[in-house]
């Protein structure tokens, strides 16, 4: 059994590029949620996020405690706790905000999104499918990649019952970059993308979106049709990260973002804050550090011979790819907005947590194999 300064080596180890861009991640999105929310609230805001964020912390030394074999036994408990989660969210238990039943509300004002622990899930329960293909030199078999469907269509389908398109679509994703990577054969991958395709049809076709995301969608097409409303939102977060400029109108300063004009800033809209307050050099800077943390990610996968630890390492980076270019491409005016957080830097307690045990789990999985708990 080791002691704890072999487990401090082993993290010494461990990928600190990767730790740091995250760290870095975190704090900017510290600032710019300070910057966001202090008119209204002071130092409320930060004072959470950070709270968060040493949470998010303390999950992830945790989990990077653990060795690749017991993430690999624990990957059914995590995915079936997500899943329960997303079931108990359609229950009373569950809050609605922004139409989206989304939310458990617990005691002292704190709040989890199931939809993010199921993320972790299955970057863990998909991997331990079809890694067994791999290790066995050949490609999934149908049953494999059928039982990885069902496995992924459970939360898919709980996630679109809230509904939340937005984490729907990451988790697609996932799965298909997981599914990929296994070397799975082409018609399996097409069919996943039909099934994607599908649901994003059958959500814009049928009753099943609430009225307030499809006034987010009828915003993207048409941003002048609700001026009062989700029109005004969309419309003042392209000023904001138009009136940045190159440089920036500085911390704290921002004509938008210091005066709280943006709703909902510190979560779905937070790099508009980085593109007012820190200019075209900022916001690129944030996407130039979530690249480099996914590159890692995915880098960490490439370099291992152990198929679980591949997929998983694509898992995480698909899913913080993904959300990441959603989150983004709305503050611009590219994509229909979702209410998806952007890694790291919104404000939220789940997402936070479910972002750092991401980066536990990278951590843990591709470490060398050995035993470090005490």
């Amino acid at each position: 059994m080791r002691a704890e300064g072999g487990f401090a080596r082993q993290l010494a180890r461990s990928d600190l590029v990767l730790i740091a861009a995250a760290l870095i991640a975190s704090g900017l999105g510290a600032v710019l949620v300070h910057s966001a929310t202090s008119a209204d609230s002071g130092s409320a805001y930060l004072v959470r996020h950070l709270l968060n964020l040493g949470i998010g912390l303390l999950l992830a030394l945790l989990v990077v405690r653990l060795d690749r074999s017991v993430l690999r036994t624990l990957a059914p408990f995590v995915y079936l706790a997500g899943v329960l989660g997303l079931g108990l969210v359609l229950t009373p238990l569950g809050s609605e905000i922004n139409g989206s039943r989304s939310w458990i509300q617990l005691p002292g004002g704190f709040s989890v999104q199931p939809s993010e622990l199921a993320k972790v899930g299955l970057c863990v329960a998909l991997p331990m499918l079809l890694a067994p293909a791999a290790e066995r030199r050949q490609r999934p078999r149908a049953r494999e990649i059928l039982l990885a469907g069902a496995v992924t269509g459970v939360p898919v389908l709980l996630v679109m019952a809230q509904p939340d398109l937005g984490s729907a679509l990451v988790l697609v994703a996932l799965a298909l970059g997981v599914l990929v990577v296994s070397g799975a054969a082409w018609p399996w991958l097409a069919g996943v993308l039909l099934a994607g395709v599908a649901a994003v049809t059958a959500a814009f076709t049928t009753p099943l979106l609430s009225p307030y995301q499809r006034d987010r969608l009828t915003a993207f097409l048409d941003p002048a049709a609700d001026p009062l409303g989700i029109g005004y939102q969309t419309q003042q977060v392209r000023r904001a990260i138009a009136g940045g400029g190159w440089g920036g109108q500085g911390l704290h300063t921002g004509d938008l973002t210091s005066s709280g004009a943006i709703p909902f800033q510190e979560t779905d809209f937070v790099f508009s804050a980085a593109g007012e307050e820190l200019g075209f050099v900022g916001a690129a800077f944030v996407v130039l550090l979530l690249g480099l943390l996914v590159g890692r990610i995915a880098l960490a996968g490439t370099r291992t011979e152990d198929p679980f630890v591949r997929l998983v390492c694509w898992a995480v980076a698909a899913w913080f790819a993904v959300q990441s270019v959603e989150n983004i491409g709305m503050n611009l005016g590219l994509l229909p907005v979702t209410g998806l957080p952007l890694p790291f830097l919104s404000y939220g307690g789940s997402s936070m947590f479910a972002c750092w045990a991401g980066v536990g789990i990278v951590i843990a999985v591709a470490r060398p194999p050995g035993r470090v708990r005490a």
